[in-house]
């Protein structure tokens, strides 16, 4: 029989996937409305769709498998788990209303790898010993790697897109790229439900055997994939406009044109990262992305002072998300 604390952690999952889908819906459409070529409704319907899209597509849950991996085995308690997804949540909800495009990736993780160190501490084992190096050196280095990889191939889709399009009248080649936009805005959106409902898939998954409800990771009840996936798309249909404005406006103005280069860099990006089982942080991917095509008018014309304040919050997430969740964890074991 399931235990009530198992349905409140898959509850919690499932919120912390619609806080993730709004708080990460700018990732998705911030450059489609910041050129208007959608209104602000119909780009977070149409991000929504190729969220739930994903579904079809992404059977392997490679990234859920790695996320479910975060932690050894033996720490793994619902507790645990709880107190990662409380940490999680938290630290999503301030980053959103402050308008920071942190990454909610790294905030489950983090929170989840500090729930299980804080736990191996309590048992009297080595905190470190809780948690799968490998694993988190991949995710961790990727903080790094996302955004740079999105930058290089931004830079490259632009300047190939210059020069194909150099003789075409303006007026004409705008037309085009509105067009082409709402293409790449869907591939990001698609690229995005694959990649990031599949880490609550991983923690639900876990749950789920840390419960006792099945015997192991190696079998992924469905209604866990759909359920995430429909999550992520409702969380997406409520926006997340604060961190849109940043995205959009604050980093570097973006043209039609920038905006189809910006969304095919992240959307290959974490094609790539989906194929490799890394869960990569859209919202790192695609600010990359965006500064990639600011570089290629002039490095002037990115707001540096901006990137920098998320760099602090992107270094920062990990860290803190695992503090509040070792904290988190302490309270329920010493004070619940």
């Amino acid at each position: 029989m399931i235990s009530t604390l198992l349905v409140v952690v898959i509850i919690l999952a499932i919120a912390f996937d619609y806080i993730n889908g709004f708080h990460d819906a700018a990732n998705s459409i911030a450059t489609v409305v910041s050129t208007k070529v959608l209104t602000p409704f119909m780009a977070v319907l149409w991000a929504a769709i190729f969220n739930f899209a994903a579904y079809f597509y992404f059977t392997d849950h490679k990234v859920a498998n790695t996320v479910a991996k975060t932690v050894i085995e033996e720490y793994i308690t619902l507790e645990v788990i709880f107190a990662g997804l409380v940490a999680a949540i938290g630290w999503n909800l301030f980053t959103w209303y402050y308008g920071i495009p942190s990454s909610s990736s790294h905030t489950l993780i983090g929170g989840f790898a500090g729930s299980g160190m804080a736990y191996a501490y309590i048992m009297g084992g080595d905190p470190i010993h809780a948690i799968n190096i490998d694993a988190t050196l991949k995710i961790i280095s990727f903080i790094v790697l996302a955004p740079v990889i999105g930058m290089i191939i931004s830079v490259i889709i632009t300047l190939i897109i210059i020069n194909l399009a150099k003789k075409s009248k303006p007026s004409v080649a705008e037309k085009w790229f509105k067009f082409l936009q709402l293409i790449s805005s869907a591939a990001l959106s698609f690229a995005h439900g694959g990649n990031d409902a599949q880490k609550v898939m991983g923690i639900i998954l876990v749950a789920m055997v840390a419960g006792g409800y099945i015997e192991n990771t190696s079998h992924m009840p469905e209604w866990i994939p759909l359920t995430c996936y429909a999550a992520i798309s409702a969380g997406t249909m409520s926006g997340g406009w604060k961190i849109v404005k940043t995205m959009g406006t604050k980093i570097t103005k973006v043209t039609p044109l920038e905006g189809v280069s910006a969304e095919t860099a992240g959307a290959v990006t974490l094609g790539i990262t989906e194929h490799f089982g890394i869960p990569a942080s859209t919202t790192h991917t695609i600010t990359g992305s965006i500064i990639g095509v600011g570089i290629v008018k002039r490095v002037s014309a990115v707001r540096w002072g901006v990137t920098i304040s998320l760099l602090w919050a992107w270094i920062l997430t990990i860290p803190v998300s695992a503090l509040l969740g070792g904290i988190t964890l302490a309270i329920i074991h010493y004070i619940l």
